[in-house]
């Protein structure tokens, strides 16, 4: 593994902890955005593991489809991605709800630490490979 990877995984695995332990004092916002942060960050190691030119996005679909140009799948499901791209804004800045339909809770981000944990342990496999 390279040594660029190697510093993106622990960024995303250091960001998945954190969201947990926001989780843990009721602060869901700041968990939700650190959710996103790790899958976005264990993906973005993919692109340097394998040399492949890294786009600046925050679009971790758009992420997950260049990836898949490459012939490179990771287990995150177009709908998790959707989930995680409605997450980005409203829990950096004040715009309104978190998800359109509600506001985040603990069921909310338990879902998404899922998410994450599922993201980083596949492009872990991969990396490994």
């Amino acid at each position: 593994m390279r040594d660029e990877t190697a510093s993106w995984l622990k960024y995303a695995e250091e960001n998945l902890q954190s969201s947990k332990l926001l989780l843990q004092s009721n602060l869901y916002n700041p968990c939700l955005q650190n959710v996103q942060q790790s899958v976005e960050k264990a993906l973005k190691a993919v692109f340097l593991e394998k040399a492949i030119r890294l786009k600046k996005t925050h679009d971790v679909l758009e992420l997950k489809n260049l990836l898949l140009e490459y012939d490179i799948a990771i287990d995150l499901s177009d709908d998790d991605c959707d989930f995680l791209n409605s997450i980005y804004l409203p829990s950096k800045y004040p715009l309104g709800g978190i998800l359109p339909d509600y506001e985040p809770d603990d069921d909310t981000c338990q879902e998404a630490i899922k998410v994450a944990e599922n993201t980083l342990q596949s492009v872990q496999q991969f990396i490994n490979e």
